[in-house]
């Protein structure tokens, strides 16, 4: 008789998303925005991640923690398709899912150890909220992980891109070291892929602060940015 796995979280990330909405659909579509990885208590030992340092990339396995109490459905609409086409969730990346896991490649930036955290995993474009539970970390390895001819479905590529458009006077208002990712996740359109309302004005949560934008067929206008009232910034 097989054995039911349990698993429980070796880590958590810290990003700069307080929510779901304005994620990136896929990771290291946004290569500019950084998470921290850090470890529960247990597995602050650094044993644990000799020889890690030597890699580029990692892989991440997830745990969906926004969706938990849902339940999993064997046929979703991705939003690449509009909303309005079903498919097989086995065919898809839905959170939806019935054990609710989720799998990202993201680049290794460095491995420091700091007060009180232990050693700490800070990596660049994630795709997961703040706070999302981390149940395994393994070396991504060029050689077996990449297929170049690869086919794609109905998702062959990253989509289309739009140009975004941020007036100087509130561009003031992002540290300089996040304007780079808020570009970048602007970009890939935050909106859900069956809403083109150009007067309608879309906000998300961004490294403590609220941003809030309008979007015209390619051209993303940011209209207002305010400081949040729960600050999430991943130093």
């Amino acid at each position: 008789m097989a054995h039911e796995l349990q698993i429980k979280p070796v880590a958590h990330i810290r990003t700069d998303f307080p929510t779901k909405f304005g994620i990136p659909r896929q990771a290291g579509l946004a290569e500019n925005l950084k998470g921290k990885i850090v470890f529960e208590p247990a597995y602050r030992i650094d044993e644990a991640l000799r020889g890690l340092e030597g890699f580029s990339h990692l892989w991440l396995i997830w745990g969906f923690s926004e969706n938990m109490g849902y339940d999993w459905t064997p046929t979703v609409r991705p939003p690449r398709l509009g909303g309005n086409v079903r498919m097989g969730v086995f065919a898809t990346r839905s959170p939806f899912r019935p054990n609710g896991l989720g799998l990202s490649c993201v680049r290794l930036l460095s491995i420091q150890k700091e007060e009180g955290l232990g050693t700490t995993i800070l990596v660049g474009g994630a795709d997961m909220v703040d706070g999302t539970p981390i149940y395994d970390v393994k070396p991504y390895i060029p050689y077996a992980d990449s297929i170049p001819e690869a086919v794609g479905g109905f998702a062959p590529d990253a989509g289309r891109v739009l140009e975004v458009k941020i007036p100087p006077e509130l561009e003031q208002k992002i540290p300089q070291e996040k304007r780079s990712a808020l570009r970048d996740v602007l970009a890939h359109d935050p909106r859900p892929r069956y809403q083109e309302d150009p007067e309608r004005v879309y906000g998300m949560g961004f490294a403590g602060l609220e941003v809030r934008f309008r979007v015209e067929r390619t051209v993303l206008r940011v209209t207002e940015i305010e400081t949040a009232a729960r600050e999430n910034v991943v130093p």
